[in-house]
């Protein structure tokens, strides 16, 4: 999902001769579409498979990455539709985190299948 998102903001900020508030409207769907998926997967995680044996920080962290992830394109969207300055930068925590998490997640993935 990290990368998904990351992928489907830098395509929409790709197109020519948008305006601004159509490029915030775009972010913030793309930013909220992503955030709802990840926060039903957690909810859904805690309450089906909380109780198979996974340790509680693994849960803390990948929620906390996630959210850290998102939040920035949630409040760059905002910003960008109330026309204020700077909005845009928040893209850039938004990309940064994006890439840790999907990175740190694809990397626990390798080598826990490999156990």
């Amino acid at each position: 999902m990290q990368f998904l998102q990351v992928f489907l903001i830098s395509t929409v900020a790709l197109i020519p001769r948008q305006s601004e508030r159509t490029f915030a409207i775009e972010v913030l769907i793309i930013a909220a579409a992503a955030w709802g998926c990840q926060v039903t997967v957690q909810v859904y995680y805690l309450k089906v498979r909380r109780g198979q044996g996974h340790p509680w920080g693994w849960f803390v962290y990948r929620a906390v990455m996630s959210q850290f992830a998102t939040i920035p394109f949630i409040v760059a969207g905002i910003t960008l539709f109330l026309d204020v300055p700077g909005g845009i930068y928040w893209l850039v925590p938004g990309f940064v985190f994006s890439f840790l998490a999907g990175v740190m997640s694809a990397w626990v993935l390798l080598v826990e299948i490999l156990r």
